[in-house]
C-alpha cells in the first residue's frame, strides 16, 4: 500500500500522463484510507492503483496508471492480481473509455468481461464497464 510519503512520487507519474497535478488531492484521500496499491521496480514508483468498495458494495477500480516509459513490462496486471488477492468483495468492476484500446486489452487478458457501457461522461467516449468475480 502506498504511503503519504510516496504522493509526491505518485503524483509526478499522474502528472507526466495527463498533463496536471489535478488529482493530487483524490490520490492523497486515497492513500490516507489505504485504497492505494504502488508497484515498484527497484524501490522506484512505477505505477499505482487506486479503489473503492461504494460501486454497488462491490469493489471498483478506479485508476490504474503506469508510467510511460514502464508500460508493456506487466506492472498494471501485478496491480490488478495483487488487488484482486486482497479485495474485500467478491465482485470487481472498473472501466475506461471506448477509445483506450490498451486498457481494454490489458482487462482482457487478466479474465474481466464487459458489463455495459456509460455514455455522457466523456463527450463522444462512452466508458466501458467492466467485470470480475473472484
Amino acid at each position: 500500500m502506498a504511503q503519504l510519503i510516496d504522493l509526491d512520487d505518485i503524483v509526478k507519474i499522474d502528472k507526466e500522463v495527463i498533463g496536471n497535478i489535478s488529482r493530487c488531492e483524490y490520490i492523497k484521500k486515497s492513500i490516507e484510507e489505504g485504497r492505494c496499491i504502488i508497484a515498484n521496480d527497484k524501490n522506484l514508483i512505477v505505477g499505482f492503483l487506486i479503489f473503492d468498495t461504494h460501486f454497488f458494495d462491490c469493489s471498483f477500480i478506479s485508476l490504474i496508471i503506469i508510467k510511460p516509459t514502464e508500460r508493456r513490462k506487466g506492472y498494471a496486471t501485478s496491480l490488478i492480481e495483487y488487488f484482486i488477492n486482497i479485495s474485500p468483495t467478491k465482485k470487481i468492476f472498473s472501466s475506461t473509455n471506448t477509445s483506450n484500446q490498451r486498457m481494454q486489452e490489458v482487462f482482457k487478458a487478466n479474465g474481466f468481461i464487459q458489463s455495459g457501457y456509460v455514455e455522457n461522461l466523456d463527450e463522444g467516449d462512452p466508458e466501458i464497464i467492466y467485470f470480475k468475480s473472484k
